[in-house]
Formats: C-alpha cells, structure tokens, sequence
C-alpha cells in the first residue's frame, strides 16, 4: 500500500464515532445531506445512508482516501477499456455493452446487440416455429444475472417460459424437463470459452433428452452465448444462432451482453433495451460524478468504515420485494469474487480485511428467521435494505403497505434499540441500537430501474476495490477446487487421507 493511502487511513482510524441517535441530534440536515437519488425517467431510485455512522468528517477523509487511490485515474481506465486487470492485462468493458466506454468498443457492443435484437425478434415472431419454452444452461455470472432479472421482470407476462439451470446435479436439469414440451423448447449454452465442464455436460444431457423425444435436430434448437465462436461451431451449432460477446467482458458483468439472451426472449426486446438504458444511466453517474456526491463512491465509504474501521466481517442485504428475491445470491458473487482477495493489485500481500461475506434474503420471512441476530446478538452487521414504493401485485394495498412498513421500521429499530420489558430492565428485551443500516429505496420496479441497481451495485464494488489497492476482475480463486476434481476425474492424482476415504467410499475410486 502506498504511503499516502496509509496516512489516510491512519486519520480515519482515530475517529470515535458518536451514537447514530446523536448524529441526527447534531445536525438536522443530515438525511438531506446523506441522500442521493437517480433519475431514470418517470422513476428513479433514492439512496439513504443516513442511519449508517458516516458523517463530514469521515467523507472529507474518504475523499482524500479516494485521491490517494488515484480513483479518477484508475475510473478513467475502466470507462476508456484500458486495462484494470493486471493480472491478466485485461479491460473490463461492461460499461460498453449498454453505450458507456470506448467508443469502437461501444460500436462493437452494438453490433453484437443488433445480432442479437434480430434473432430473438425473429424467435418471437414464429421463425425457428412454436417456442414456448428456454432452457438456458450455464454457470455463475452466465446464470446468475438471467436468473435475476426473469425472476424480477417476467414473473406475470413472460413471452417465453425461461428456465435457468445451472447445477451439475442433475436433480436441476430434470426440473427443467419436467416444466417443458421438448417440441416447443429451445435450449441456450451460455460459456464464456464453450469448456466449462459442468455447462457443458448439462448441455450434452439437454441434447439427449430432445432427442429421446423425437426431435430429429436436437442441436437446431441450441442457441450459443460465447466469447469462443469457433468452439460453438465445432460443438454443431450454427453459425447463425451463435451469439458471441467480447473476451473483455467477465462472467459476473456478462448479463448486458449476449448472456442476456433469455431475458430478452422471457421479456422482450424493448424492455431489454430499457434495462440497459437504466443501467447506462448509473454509468454516466458513477463516471462523471466526483466525491461523496458520486452515490457508488459513498457506498463503497461505508464499507470501507464498517470493514476496515468497524471490522464487520459480513454485510447484509434484505429486498423486501418478492421480485428481487434473487437479488442476494447475486450479490454474494459480484462482491466476493470481485474482492475476496488477499493480495494487493501489486501482488502484496494484504495486511486488512478486504471483501466481507455478503449475505441476506427476503423481508418479511428473514424477520422470522435472522433479524433476532441483527437486533440482540454479538455480531455487528450492516444492513441494506432494497424496496419498492410501488407494489409488484394487484392485491389488497394492505399487502404492499405491511410490507413497507416493516422495512422501514427494521432500520428504525437498529439504530434505537431500547427495552421491550415493563419496568425498561429485563436484559432478555434489551436492544443495544446503534446499528447501522442503508435503504434503497425504487419509485417502481421495471426494467431500468433493475438495470440501475445492478450498475450501481457494480460500480461499487470497483469503487471499494480502488480503496482498498486490490484487483476486481480476476477470480484465481474459483479454479483450485475445479482443477482438483479434473483430476479426481483422470484418475491423475493422490488426496490427503480424508479425502482418499470419501472417494473410496462414494465409489470414485
């Protein structure tokens, strides 16, 4: 770490922060000031950190923090499609895919996406005949971000029931069978280099099981997303339902490229566009705002504070909105294997906390589950919480209102704690507060607004990767586990005892 980084950080480390009830005592501006919102045309988003422990003090240090990270320099490389990921001197263009970068990047991306516009247009108008079902196979960020966004946008009016399968228990993929008219089914193989293992097996049993009911042409319904054509093509798919995206773009920032094929099938073209158009506006944010205005950059200074000051080892998101309900495990992968690192971007090792496990679920059912360790136990936890003002149901309004309030009152009841028992002593109903929280709040959940909190969630994750002096976009991580089970396969290596056991008694040996 740089020196002038250290001597931030030392200044930080000495702050002694005030209750969160005190600092809305001292300063009556300080939702206003702690507020942020996006306009995405008829609808916008609203940002409020106000009940975290940020105060001037800390984001004047954060700001010098993001200057002694060269965070305008290191900003200007991702949007100019320079490279970010030096360790395998990579850019990181995602950004380009929804019109914010380097412009020949941009022109590319475009290209690709009118490639793409065409084939799902001509699937919907009846050309590869009756289509009523995908089944999209693929794995991490190649099913993560299509699983999202249907399970968001489609739930009521999906134009194509979409199906994503990526376990390589086969317990998944027979779900899917069980849900689709193999005559009436296409299939999509997302692999960023058409090799992944456990992809590509599901796709070698989809295949099988098209033809064990009499489709003559099983790989005539196979719909290839890949950065590795030529591999599609030696696979048997058609060169013409081959949808290639950039090498430049990784896995976990795919889904606004040609990954995005079943959510546009499942919701159409023009609603696809709008997501990106949602997202594009978060870009134009993130990369033309400096300083704690920039609402990515302040998301990432309280991580920061609550990581690395506060030493929180988890962070916690709660969507209390049914449609992102998948919003979580999104998350878990875009933070963790963006920032779970141990080295410095300069290959150093590291000497503080770096990403934090990230975790959550659905309001009101995580209430009656985890929220009794977020209000009374030893753990300190920072919570976002993701709502919608408008209801995502046509239902009694008396849903939709139980359910705001309940999110509302939970970040509420954080941060003032207090006594539930009569007399105000019992220690059984005592609730310490003082605990921070965040809310995102949607005017609606369409698609622009979806595709904003994504980018957001994006850049704020590079936002906290630049602080920190790491690299975002490698994952070495992932491929120990998976190098080993090859070799399980090829019979090429010796485990430790334990190990040797449990293939011997499974069977795999």
């Amino acid at each position: 770490m740089s020196n002038p980084r250290k001597a931030v950080w030392k200044k930080l480390s000495l702050h002694r922060d005030p209750p969160l009830e005190q600092l809305f005592d001292d300063d009556p501006a300080r939702v206003e000031k702690l507020s942020g919102r996006i306009e995405l045309g008829e609808v916008g988003i609203l940002f409020d950190w106000s009940k975290t422990h940020l105060t001037d003090l800390y984001l004047e240090e954060f700001e010098e923090l993001a200057e002694a990270s060269d965070f305008a320099e290191m900003r200007r490389k991702l949007f100019a499609g320079e490279v970010v990921n030096p360790t395998e001197g990579r850019a990181a263009e995602h950004s380009a895919l929804r019109g914010v970068g380097k412009e020949s990047s941009v022109e590319e991306a475009e290209a690709l996406r009118a490639r793409m516009q065409s084939l799902v247009e001509a699937i919907h108008e009846g050309a590869l005949g009756e289509v009523k079902h995908l089944i999209h196979i693929g794995i991490g960020g190649s099913a993560l971000g299509p699983a999202l966004a249907v399970d968001a946008l489609a739930r009521d009016h999906a134009l194509v029931d979409v199906h994503v399968v990526s376990n390589i228990d086969g317990v998944a993929l027979e779900e899917a069978f069980a849900a689709c008219d193999p005559q009436t089914t296409l299939l999509a193989v997302a692999s960023k280099t058409f090799t992944t293992i456990e992809t590509m097996t599901n796709a070698k049993s989809a295949l099988e099981w098209l033809q064990q009911n009499g489709i003559d042409d099983p790989t005539g319904r196979v719909i290839a997303l890949t950065a590795a054509p030529e591999k599609a093509v030696e696979w048997g798919v058609d060169e013409t339902r081959i949808l290639p995206f950039a090498e430049s773009v990784g896995g976990r920032y795919s889904l606004w490229s040609s990954i995005g094929f079943p959510i546009a099938i499942a919701i159409g073209w023009e609603d696809f566009e709008a997501m990106l158009a949602g997202a594009a506006a978060m870009d134009r944010h993130f990369r033309d705002t400096d300083g704690r205005a920039n609402l990515c950059l302040r998301a990432a200074f309280a991580d920061q504070l609550y990581t690395r000051l506060r030493g929180c080892q988890t962070r916690a998101v709660f969507c209390y909105d049914e449609r992102l309900g998948l919003l979580p495990d999104y998350l878990q992968q875009l933070e963790m294997e963006s920032n779970g690192k141990s080295v410095t971007a300069e290959g150093e090792p590291v000497t503080f906390p770096t990403a934090p496990i990230t975790w959550g679920g659905v309001g009101t059912d995580a209430q009656h589950a985890v929220f009794q360790l977020l209000h009374q136990g030893t753990n300190l936890v920072p919570v976002d919480f993701i709502a919608s003002i408008a209801a995502g149901d046509v239902l009694d309004p008396a849903h939709h209102r139980i359910l705001l309030t309940n999110c509302f009152a939970q970040g509420a009841a954080l941060m003032a704690g207090g006594n539930m028992s009569a007399d105000g002593r019992d220690p059984a109903r005592a609730f310490p507060g003082d605990r921070p929280s965040a809310t995102i709040l949607c005017d609606d959940l369409d698609p622009a607004t979806l595709g904003a909190l994504i980018a957001f969630h994006e850049h704020r994750t590079f936002a906290n990767a630049v602080l920190m002096g790491i690299n975002a976009f490698d994952q070495f991580g992932v491929e120990l586990g998976k190098k080993m089970a090859k070799d399980i396969e090829g019979g090429t290596a010796s485990f430790d005892a334990s190990t040797e056991a449990l293939l011997e008694r499974a069977g795999l040996k």
